[in-house]
């Protein structure tokens, strides 16, 4: 296995040696079945499920107060600013969703390899994602401390879908797609490696399975647990499409902002953010691929941006520029899936 050090500290930035292939067997079938793969990923959210299955952070936040949340530094941090992690993610523990996670990436490897369609170490995109990945890793410790001891991994697929996700603990994955029919410049890519890590930090994924957790067991043993009271009661009780799609969103507002801050440490332009949703609405001509209609529209994720621009441009400009730059990704051949 190749091994890489970020920092001082191992990291795995390679596939398992168990699912390694050659380059002769490297498709882009013209479907990738990998039932193993999460629902979610760039350009995916949950903004149009029902209420009920999604969590009211927001509400949490307000109500909980330092006691159930992450404490606030008392210095002004350099950066963007997205507020406190949500308490209500305790109810399921790190350690397990990370392990559940690293199952579910091995999974889905292994059906990519059945089907030809997992790079090889040597594939030159694949270098590219592990080169941006090493450079980004170690500005994610601030965000979590967990990060530190994660087992990070990148790996490629071939799928022509317009995804890339990080699951708990770091395992990174991008589809072909992505990169070949957007032209990705190494900017971009970063934006999109630092939202989808930012996903993994912020644990959205965890806190998911606690709100399932939360609604299962019901408001009044949450409430007890957080020592809400007769108001966190209220406050479970409450729904409402609004709520949700807010929730939602932020979720995938949050995730812009620290990602565009790991971009800018790491060295990368973080206002690639802007030439990235131009692409991403230029794709969606014709026929709006389903990713762009549940999320946050392109020209508003396009102002926040701009709009917090001016909280990074001093930590890109004080970062070690990358020394290789790579080039676009080229078609792939294709294989019947």
């Amino acid at each position: 296995m190749t091994m890489a050090s970020i920092v001082g500290q191992p990291v795995d930035l390679a596939q398992n040696t168990a699912i390694m292939q050659h380059d002769d067997v490297f498709h882009c079938p013209d479907t990738l079945d990998l039932s193993a793969a999460p629902d979610y990923g760039f350009g995916r959210c949950d903004c149009h499920r029902p209420a009920a299955r999604l969590s009211r952070r927001r509400l949490f936040s307000g109500l909980v107060g330092a006691g159930a949340l992450a404490a606030t530094p008392a210095w002004a941090r350099e950066g963007v600013e997205v507020g406190n992690q949500s308490g209500i993610a305790r109810l399921v523990p790190a350690e397990q969703v990370e392990q559940a996670g690293a199952q579910q990436y091995q999974q889905m490897l292994a059906q990519a390899r059945q089907q030809g369609a997992l790079a090889p170490d040597s594939n030159p995109q694949l270098r590219r994602l592990r080169a941006i990945a090493q450079r980004i890793v170690p500005h994610s410790y601030g965000w979590n401390p967990r990060a530190r001891q994660w087992r990070w991994e990148v790996n490629l697929l071939g799928s022509p879908e317009l995804n890339a996700f990080c699951m708990p603990g770091g395992k990174i994955a991008f589809y072909y797609g992505i990169l070949e029919k957007l032209k990705l410049n190494d900017d971009e890519v970063a934006t999109i490696m630092g939202h989808e890590v930012a996903h993994a930090l912020r644990e959205h994924a965890r806190e998911r399975m606690a709100k399932t957790t939360a609604t299962r067991i019901g408001a009044g043993l949450v409430s007890s647990l957080l020592g809400l009271g007769n108001v966190g009661d209220a406050v479970l009780n409450m729904g409402g499409q609004l709520l949700t799609l807010k929730f939602s969103r932020e979720d995938e507002s949050e995730a812009d902002l620290v990602g565009m801050e790991l971009a800018a440490r790491a060295g990368y332009d973080p206002a690639a953010g802007v030439s990235l949703w131009e692409k991403m609405g230029e794709a969606s001509k014709g026929a709006p691929p389903q990713w762009l209609s549940t999320h946050p529209a392109g020209p508003s994720r396009i102002r926040d941006i701009q709009a917090n621009l001016p909280k990074v441009e001093s930590l890109y400009a004080r970062a070690e520029k990358p020394a290789q730059r790579f080039e676009v990704a080229q078609p792939l051949p294709k294989r019947a899936g």
